[in-house]
C-alpha cells in the first residue's frame, strides 16, 4: 500500500488565489493562498506527522509564488512542519507556450487569438507578451494579441484592437487557471476557449510534481527549499 501523502496547492493570481481550482483537483488536495494560509496548512499537516508536498500553482509567469512558498516553509519551525517538501512549480513558461499552442490549434484559423490572463507585476505582464509572440510565431493564427483581466489592456480593449487590425472573430484563450469573463456588446463575435488545461490533465501533472518531489526527498534528502528560494532571482530589474 502506498504511503499517504498530503498535497497542498498554493495559489496566486493565476489561479484566482485558489478559486479556479475548486472542484478541479482531487478532493484531498488542500487549496491555499500563499503566506499565512500556507503556513497554517503546513503546520496542521505537520502536527499530524503527515508527509506533505507543497506545489506552487504557477504556469511559469509568477516565480515569486515559488520563492514565497519556500520562505514560508523555511519559516515553519522544524518541529511543526514534519516531512514537508516543496515541489517544482506546476508549470514553466515553456510549458505555457506549449499549452497555449495546443489551445490555439483548436481555434478556427479565421479567428484572432486574444491571450488573456490576470494582470501581475510589470515583468509578469511583459513575459506574457513574449509567450504570445512565440505562440504566434510557431502557430497557425496570423493575429495574436494580449489582454489582462484587471490590467491594461483589458479584454474589451484587446478585442477592440483585434477588430481594428481586421479580425472578423476573436477567441479569448486563457493563459491561467482562471477563465476570463467575455465582455458584452462587442462588434465582432467573441468566443472563449478553455480551460487551458483539462481537469484530467491538470490532476495528472499535479500528481507528477508530487511524485518527483517525494522521489527527490527519498533519494537525495532535498526538500526543495533551497531551489525555491532562488526561483525569482532573475525576475524583474537587476540591481548591483
Amino acid at each position: 500500500m502506498a504511503e499517504p501523502v498530503a498535497v497542498i496547492a498554493v495559489c496566486g493570481h493565476e489561479a484566482a488565489y485558489g478559486r479556479a481550482l475548486d472542484g478541479v483537483v482531487d478532493a484531498g488536495v488542500s487549496i491555499v493562498s500563499s503566506g499565512r494560509e500556507l503556513f497554517r496548512s503546513i503546520t496542521a499537516h505537520g502536527r499530524r506527522n503527515t508527509e506533505t508536498v507543497v506545489v506552487p500553482m504557477t504556469l511559469g509567469r509568477d516565480p515569486d509564488l515559488v520563492a514565497d512558498a519556500a520562505r514560508t516553509l523555511r519559516a515553519v519551525p522544524a518541529g511543526e512542519r514534519g516531512t514537508t517538501v516543496l515541489a517544482e512549480p506546476f508549470g514553466t513558461s515553456q510549458h505555457l507556450v506549449a499549452w497555449l499552442r495546443a489551445a490555439a490549434g483548436r481555434v478556427p484559423e479565421t479567428s484572432a487569438l486574444l491571450v488573456t490572463a490576470p494582470s501581475g507585476d510589470p515583468f509578469e505582464d511583459a513575459e506574457l507578451y513574449r509567450i504570445a509572440a512565440l505562440v504566434r510565431r510557431y502557430g497557425r493564427s496570423g493575429l495574436v494579441e494580449v489582454a489582462f483581466t484587471g490590467g491594461d489592456p483589458d479584454p474589451a480593449e484587446g478585442i477592440r484592437r483585434c477588430r481594428l487590425l481586421g479580425a472578423q472573430r476573436v477567441t479569448l484563450v486563457p493563459a491561467a487557471f482562471a477563465l476570463p469573463d467575455v465582455p458584452e456588446a462587442e462588434t465582432v463575435p467573441v468566443d472563449r476557449a478553455g480551460p487551458l488545461i483539462p481537469a484530467s490533465a491538470l490532476r495528472r501533472v499535479l500528481g507528477e510534481r508530487v511524485a518527483d518531489a517525494r522521489r527527490r526527498w527519498r533519494e537525495h534528502g532535498d526538500d526543495g527549499v533551497a531551489a525555491g528560494l532562488t526561483a525569482a532571482e532573475n525576475h524583474g530589474h537587476s540591481h548591483t
